[in-house]
């Protein structure tokens, strides 16, 4: 990704030396900034890329879909008509997820209600 970076900081400073970059909103203050510790430097820039184009890996993107199916589920009685298809295409989702190595938990409540359970007020 050398020659990425290296474009990348030629444009750079070249619009320093036009004067484009001064007077921005925040210019002064430090940069908040991912930690990106985890991925390999050679990975950075394209990783980064695409998180600011609004990508998610698909293990992501499943989860979320899970997710939102999850929650309408939850709220929508078995007898919608479309409550048999929403119900496949979770079972779906939750098999994809746990191919990736994903845990499918989350999906069903099941820490929730463990956490009700043990702060539950004991019966006098």
């Amino acid at each position: 990704m050398w020659l990425l970076d290296a474009w990348a900081e030629r444009h750079i400073v070249a619009a320093q030396n036009n004067g484009e970059l001064d007077n921005l909103p925040g210019q002064g203050r430090p940069l908040v900034l991912d930690d990106d510790s985890a991925v390999p430097a050679e990975l950075r820039s394209g990783f980064r890329l695409l998180k600011n184009a609004g990508y998610l890996p698909p293990a992501l993107e499943d989860r979320k879909e899970a997710l939102t199916l999850a929650q309408l589920l939850k709220e929508i009685d078995s007898q919608h008509p479309d409550y048999t298809a929403l119900s496949k295409r979770m079972t779906l989702l939750e098999y994809r997820l746990r191919q990736a190595g994903m845990n499918t938990d989350f999906l069903h409540g099941a820490y929730q209600h463990a956490v009700s359970e043990k702060f539950k007020p004991e019966e006098p």
